[in-house]
């Protein structure tokens, strides 16, 4: 079953570009659909959760779901951050892909659920190596955008930007747990297929060789490891693999 990948871009050069770079990115073999506006993009997600409505997960996944979807925030009838908003529990790798390098569109764009901050500018090996990052387990994030966030999140933020903005899970994790996570969330133990995953994790694996090990894509590793991640509430692997021997869970 190809994985569903999702482009909202409202410029159809710009979408071919995208296009060919997630092509470039991934071995899988891919269903690529596009929406050159929100309501398309909507009809499109409306689509797929209705044909996967009544399916059982199997190990694999739902199908027809996306596993990846590109968000440009400036469209002609929306902002691309409406979109984020909505697909807050939408299971998909969602990724921001614009031209718009500032703080006033990016830690809006993280808070409002992005998993990754991509800048259409950047060169094509260089967005293919960034995207690549999600197997590993990684954010892709421009390198541009990588040095903003590493000089806003060291000691005292920056000039302008408030020090208690608040990113999401996968970009403000030090690698250490705090003292408000020390438990668990009181939510459904893991399931079997959960365990181990994060017995891989624990053990350095990445997500591309996870998925080898188990037999599964690794789009469904990703899934599997989000819902570790909110079981556990925690924000990194770092922290999922600590609580988890803490809690002697692998």
């Amino acid at each position: 079953m190809p994985v569903k990948v999702l482009i909202v871009e409202n410029n159809p050069v710009a979408r071919s570009f995208l296009a060919r770079v997630v092509r470039e990115s991934f071995s899988d073999q891919l269903m690529i659909s596009e929406a050159s506006d929100l309501e398309t993009a909507r009809r499109r997600i409306s689509e797929s959760q209705e044909r996967s409505a009544g399916i059982e997960a199997d190990g694999s996944g739902q199908p027809h779901l996306f596993k990846l979807m590109m968000v440009d925030l400036e469209l002609p009838d929306g902002n691309g951050m409406e979109l984020l908003v909505e697909l807050s529990s939408y299971p998909a790798t969602k990724i921001v892909t614009t031209l718009y390098s500032d703080d006033e569109h990016l830690f809006p764009a993280l808070q409002c659920g992005a998993d990754g901050y991509l800048l259409k500018e950047d060169r094509f090996e260089v967005l293919v190596e960034e995207l690549q990052k999600i197997v590993r387990g990684q954010p892709p994030l421009s390198p541009a955008i990588a040095r903003r966030l590493l000089t806003h999140f060291r000691p005292g933020g920056v000039a302008g930007i408030p020090t208690t903005l608040s990113a999401p899970s996968a970009f403000q994790s030090n690698g250490s747990l705090t003292s408000e996570r020390q438990q668990p969330a009181e939510q459904d133990g893991l399931t079997p297929r959960e365990s181990e995953v994060l017995t891989y994790l624990s053990k350095g694996f990445t997500i591309k060789e996870i998925a080898n090990l188990m037999g599964i894509k690794w789009f469904t590793v990703n899934d599997h490891i989000k819902l570790i991640y909110k079981k556990l509430n925690v924000s990194s692997r770092a922290e999922a693999v600590v609580l988890a021997n803490q809690q002697g869970l692998v």
